[in-house]
């Protein structure tokens, strides 16, 4: 189960990881589902299980990202003292504006041989971003699970 989770969070297709533990895309996606993974879905903001459902994230957590369809790693809160302590930082309150924090992060993605040379940072492939809450997914759930979020 631990295996099947951390390989579809890594970018792994339902059926890449169904052919890799010789059962079925149905088995799979059940996983998928039972455990409270978030779907990657076509629109422009997937919709996040219960399970993922919070307003505050700590700094170097591995969430996920509703609007980039994968995980991410959250670098900072956009607090409106973190905004005045940055030059040329416009200085927006987030949480009067739209009803929630804001918070920088590290979007994740699955490295393409081609260009992983040439796209990969100390983090890993992706690239930043700044995120409202409410399109950011808490993962703690699937520890117990036996889910190891930092791989």
């Amino acid at each position: 189960m631990a295996d099947a989770v951390t390989r579809f969070l890594s970018g792994d297709s339902i059926s890449e990881i169904a052919a890799g533990l010789y059962r079925s895309s149905g088995f799979v996606k059940s996983i998928i589902e039972r455990t409270g993974v978030p779907q990657k879905g076509e629109g422009k903001c997937d919709y996040l299980p219960d399970e993922c459902i919070a307003e505050d994230f700590a700094a170097g957590e591995i969430a996920w990202s509703a609007r980039y369809h994968g995980p991410c790693i959250i670098k900072q809160e956009l607090s409106v003292d973190y905004q005045a302590e940055k030059a040329g930082m416009s200085d927006v309150n987030y949480e009067k504006k739209y009803g929630c924090k804001a918070f920088n992060v590290w979007v994740i993605q699955k490295m393409d041989e081609d260009y992983s040379e040439r796209w990969t940072t100390a983090q890993g492939a992706g690239f930043t971003a700044t995120e409202l809450a409410y399109d950011l997914g808490k993962l703690n759930h699937l520890e117990e699970y036996g889910v190891d979020l930092s791989r």
